[in-house]
């Protein structure tokens, strides 16, 4: 007699239950099948609970005098909250992802435009922004899509950290005071219907190109190794997709969070070049993407190999 035989003996005799023994397994089934799920679930819903306790610890840092009377949220009298901040995300970056990033010496010392592909979650680019903090003290603000800011409760959080709408106009502005700006051109889109074959899903969109030499600065690739390993959609797409194209919002549910490695890449910069056409740019954002997808991730991506890579110690962080 097996011990969930035996188990559900003792338990029918106890319950007086009868044919309890006979639907046993079956409800053990169900149990572990629904105990996977939550926890599919779970990791992103911590994920979000820990980006509102962050504005909170923000909330709680601006009533200090000093933080008060500073009118602009990415003054430097900020530096000592987003030191906390970053602190917390990358101490949960290396332990929940073993986060590495590389090719931080591609980075310009003023401003460019970083460009990106966009996980399910991008969670891994606020690992990035976190360490390129601690590691060089430097802000680098970002473009997000319009309902990031519909959100309830986010105001300050999204200040303090540069995060914004990215009209033409301010992207210019913060280029034109050195700082970095980043943008995956895939956005929303992206996040919710490219899959583990990592198709860049760019559209029409060239903006990005147009304001980079506009502003007459180089465009700096990076990519993050297994990120839809860590969190991925789901696979039927065609209802969550006309939803999200009337809409404009995110409504398809991530799932995942298991423990994946992470490592971002940050390829060489694309020079300013007076000579070069909007669109001949974006096509060279685009094959300097895919270059770093195609050396560094397997594909189409695999989450027992992205677990593996946990012990994989061939690749060291900077």
């Amino acid at each position: 007699m097996t011990y969930l035989s035996y188990f559900a003996y003792i338990l029918e005799e106890w319950t007086a239950v009868e044919y309890l023994k006979k639907y046993f397994f079956h409800m053990v089934i169900i149990s572990l099948t629904i105990s996977a799920m939550l926890i599919f679930f779970i990791v992103p819903l911590t994920i979000l609970f820990f980006i509102y306790l962050t504005n909170v610890l923000l909330l709680i840092y601006q009533r200090n005098d000093e933080v008060k009377a500073a009118k602009d949220p990415l003054s430097n009298v900020w530096d000592s909250a987003r030191k906390t901040v970053a602190s917390f995300w990358d101490i949960y970056a290396r332990i929940w992802h073993g986060y590495e990033l590389h090719g931080v010496e591609n980075l310009p010392e003023g401003p460019g435009i970083l460009v990106y592909y966009h996980g399910a979650i991008p969670i891994d680019y606020l690992y990035f922004l976190s360490r390129l903090f601690l590691w060089k003290k430097r802000l680098c603000l970002s473009v997000a899509d319009h309902f990031v800011f519909r959100l309830p409760g986010l105001k300050l959080l999204l200040e303090v950290t540069g995060v914004m709408p990215g009209t033409r106009e301010e992207c210019l502005s913060a280029l034109k005071n050195g700082h970095l700006v980043s943008i995956s051109p895939g956005g929303v889109r992206e996040a919710l219907f490219s899959d583990e074959s990592y198709q860049l899903m760019w559209g029409n969109r060239k903006g990005f190109a147009q304001v980079a030499l506009d502003a007459k600065v180089p465009i700096i690739p990076m990519y993050t190794q297994n990120v839809r390993e860590g969190y991925r959609m789901f696979k039927e797409r065609r209802f969550f997709r006309k939803l999200y194209e009337s809409t404009r919002l995110p409504f398809t549910p991530p799932y995942g969070g298991l423990p994946v490695k992470f490592r971002t890449y940050i390829g060489e910069p694309i020079p300013y070049d007076p000579n070069i056409t909007t669109d001949e740019l974006v096509e060279k954002t685009k094959t300097a993407v895919q270059a770093l997808i195609k050396k560094h991730q397997t594909i189409p991506g695999s989450i027992w190999k992205a677990l593996m890579d946990r012990f994989d110690k061939h690749c060291k962080s900077d």
